[in-house]
């Protein structure tokens, strides 16, 4: 052969093999309740897409955003169609056309984040902030100055009435009569009803803020108002560099990244998947608290939150020492604290955790009442 003829044929085998590792791509698939934007739930799981994309070589995405809650099933279709072998559905709301699609493409991994029903090929997956919230809950409480705290909420799920739980637990560790006045929205991605809400529960008297809602709205209302605020799911400080104290930030790449290199080896496939339900917190790094990475508390508060005293075991203790004593103990391989380890009773007065118990993960993610303190009304509360 000439050498021509030598360089075509390695030519040849170069675009072969480059074709032949293009197939070998895995594709995985991401749907999203809101628009990508700038902040908020979709925009931190579209993040972490790319920190994936960029993790494994052998992965190929796409995702579809702005995808209304109970219409899942028809972009499920295309996206199949297009040959994603695995799907992750994001949104609470996504769930019953998420298990039903899983029956009608049992070939496809599909992982659904937030939920709680899972099939032979369905898994579901949650980063869970409720440690962050009661950890901005206890700084809420020392900050406020008319007992008053004001929370600007989606839905009344139970993911949200486990945060608002878990932040006015927080909030009453410190001062105990103390309330977390709820302003409902009936919506993910609203900026004008989150102004609104924010208002008139500054206009209440509320003069610490935090929020469940995709934008940073809260967070610029509190920081013109002057009221310190808790940011929610994305970096906001520099949304009110003075005023957002803290806050909860995912790291949803951690749960993608692991759960894809399982798919890959085999380790989860159809079939494999009943009982496939990532709970991860502080202690696997899914979860941060701060108002941007690296920032647990604000520096403009910290002096603030040193002077704030609180009992803990009958000894003055400062907030801020406490809070970042817990925070090392939940980021810990066994953690000695939990929000919810009982006794506790809902707002009715019934017991709900017993003495020296701590609730499940089955019970967290289906939890439909709340503590006492909390104020409004909360939808299929149990009476």
């Amino acid at each position: 052969m000439t050498g021509r003829g030598w360089w075509l044929a390695l030519w040849v085998l170069g675009v072969a093999s480059a074709a032949q590792a293009e197939e070998k791509k895995f594709k995985a698939c991401f749907i999203y309740v809101g628009p990508v934007g700038d902040i908020g739930w979709s925009h931190a799981h579209d993040e972490a897409r790319k920190l994936t994309l960029k993790e494994l070589p052998w992965l190929e995405t796409q995702h579809v955003e702005a995808v209304p809650e109970g219409q899942a099933l028809p972009v499920i279709d295309r996206l199949v169609k297009g040959g994603c072998k695995a799907i992750f559905a994001t949104s609470f709301g996504f769930m019953d056309q998420t298990l039903e699609a899983a029956k009608k493409y049992p070939e496809v991994v599909f992982a659904h984040a937030t939920g709680f029903k899972r099939a032979p090929n369905l898994a579901t997956y949650m980063a869970d902030f409720y440690q962050l919230y009661y950890l901005n809950g206890l700084m809420a409480g020392a900050l406020t100055k008319t007992g008053k705290v004001g929370y600007v909420a989606a839905f009344p799920i139970p993911e949200l009435k486990r945060h608002i739980s878990a932040f006015a637990l927080g909030v009453r560790a410190v001062n105990p009569k103390a309330t977390v006045n709820l302003k409902w929205l009936n919506a993910w991605v609203h900026p004008g009803k989150a102004r609104e809400a924010a208002e008139a529960l500054m206009a209440e008297g509320n003069d610490v803020l935090a929020f469940t809602e995709d934008t940073a709205t809260v967070a610029q209302v509190a920081g013109r108002k002057k009221v310190p605020v808790f940011a929610h799911y994305s970096p906001m400080h520099r949304f009110s560099p003075d005023f957002v104290v803290s806050g909860q930030l995912v790291h949803w790449e951690k749960i993608y990244i692991d759960f894809l290199k399982k798919v890959r080896d085999g380790s989860y496939a159809p079939g494999k998947l009943q009982d496939v339900d990532y709970w991860w917190l502080l202690r696997e790094g899914a979860v941060e608290l701060g108002a941007q990475p690296g920032m647990p508390i604000n520096p403009k508060w910290v002096d603030a939150l040193k002077q704030a005293q609180m009992t803990v075991e009958g000894k003055p203790v400062s907030v801020h020492d406490r809070v970042m004593v817990l925070l090392k103990d939940m980021s810990s391989a066994t953690p000695a604290f939990d929000p919810f380890q009982g006794p506790l009773v809902d707002r009715q007065g019934k017991e709900r955790v017993p003495a020296g118990k701590r609730m499940s993960i089955s019970e967290l993610n289906q939890m439909q009442w709340v503590v006492p303190g909390v104020v409004g009304p909360v939808a299929d509360e149990p009476q």
